[in-house]
Order: C-alpha cells, then structure tokens, then sequence
C-alpha cells in the first residue's frame, strides 16, 4: 500500500504520523508544496500528483489560512479541488490541522479565523475516544473549520471543532505528527515569536513537548491504527 503526505512548507515533518505508517509496511511518498526558497512568497503553482496511485491521502499542516485565497491561492484552490474530489471518489484521507481545513472548504464547509488562536499541548473532548483520543494534543492554529454537510463532528474545544469524520475520511485540528525535532523547526522558523505573543515561553513549551515524547508518540499510534482500521477500512481490525 501507498501513503502520500503532503507537505505544505518544508518545516513540516511526517513525525510519529509517518512512523505509524511505516510500521503498518505503506510505502510512503511526499509531496512538499511551498519548498524553503518560497517560503517568504508562497504564493507559487505546483502540480499535485495523481491521487488515484494512491491508497491513502495524508496533508499536514501549514503557516498560512486555509481561507486565504489572496495569500495562497494559486495552490490552494487546486488542492481543495484535489482532496474534494479524492475524497467523494472514496479515497481515504487524514487531514491534519490545515490539512483538516481543506478538507472542510472541499467537502461544503468553511474555514475562517477564529476569536483566538490554541497553541501547546491542549485537551480536548472526544465523543469517540477510541477513534480520537482526549489527548492532550498539541495545537498551533489561529482558524477553526465549520464542519461540512453529512459529517460527524466528533471532538471539540471550547474554541474550535477538533475532529469530524466523513466517507472515508478522519480530519483533526491539532499535531499528532509533532514530536520535538517539528517543533524546534516550527519555532525556528517564526514561531517562537508567535508563542511569545501569545503570552507562553517557547523553551519550556519545548522541554515539555521532549518530557512528554513517549505518551503522546502513544497516542498517535493509536490514532493512526485506528484511522486505519475504523475510517479507513485499510487494516483488518484486531
């Protein structure tokens, strides 16, 4: 079987998501949209691949809005055509933070900013905790999603939708791929000021986020077998 992440900055790595996968024997693929060199200018074209030689769609998270069409949309508006149609043809998809949010613009929903951003590890409530467990997960988003038509919203904050289910399909808000190598990444590259600004300190969010490795590369896995086996229908259940 064939996994495709798509990648959509060059700070944004496969994690314990992609480690999962590898264990269950998919043979995984990348796709990286905005590669470093446009990484100041995103708003560049690229050809995504064909989702058909694929058994499993996974995009991950991104910088920018999901809703921004002025910022990003020479990519963005062909990605959330790509997915709408992947995901009504049957392809199963697991959309992470801005990877979720493409899924609910493509499938009828919408994306805009919310009233506050979440960012760190965060709790979250699950109507499913064997599919999405109640974490703590880690968040780094400033937008929330309106669920789509025929999807089932199965977890929350107090802030945001965290996780809906639809087809074959699981999208989730927050990072089970990040582990501490992204998020070093993630602050090198302008987030540290991001989590200044929100009133945090960037050094402990990280010796938390090396503290807590074991438990929340736990909680991916079981995330990830159970998309497999649950939403997905990929892996014979135990």
């Amino acid at each position: 079987m064939r996994a495709l992440f798509i990648q959509h900055d060059h700070v944004s790595p496969l994690g314990p998501v992609g480690e999962r996968f590898a264990h269950h024997g998919f043979e995984i693929d990348t796709h990286l949209v905005v590669p470093e060199g446009s990484f100041a200018n995103p708003n560049i074209e690229t050809a995504f691949p064909n989702a058909a030689d694929y058994d499993v769609l996974i995009p991950l998270g991104a910088p920018w809005g999901a809703w921004d069409d002025a910022c990003i949309g020479r990519w963005l508006l062909p990605e959330v055509a790509w997915l709408g149609d992947a995901v009504r043809s049957g392809m199963p998809v697991l959309g992470i933070c801005f990877g979720g949010q493409l899924l609910a613009r493509a499938l009828g929903g919408s994306v805009a900013p919310g009233p506050r951003g979440e960012i760190g590890w965060t709790a979250i409530w699950s109507d499913q905790p064997a599919l999405v467990g109640e974490g703590p997960w880690f968040q780094f988003h400033y937008d929330r999603w309106v669920v789509p038509p025929g999807a089932v919203e199965i977890a929350r904050t107090p802030s945001a939708s965290q996780a809906f289910v639809v087809e074959r399909a699981l999208a989730v808000q927050f990072h089970p791929e990040l582990d501490a190598a992204g998020l070093r990444g993630w602050l090198d590259w302008g987030g540290a000021s991001k989590v200044r600004d929100d009133g945090q300190d960037p050094d402990v969010m990280l010796a938390q986020t090396v503290a807590t490795a074991a438990a929340a590369r736990a909680r991916t896995f079981a995330l990830v077998d159970a998309f497999l086996t649950d939403v997905a229908g990929l892996l014979p259940r135990a």
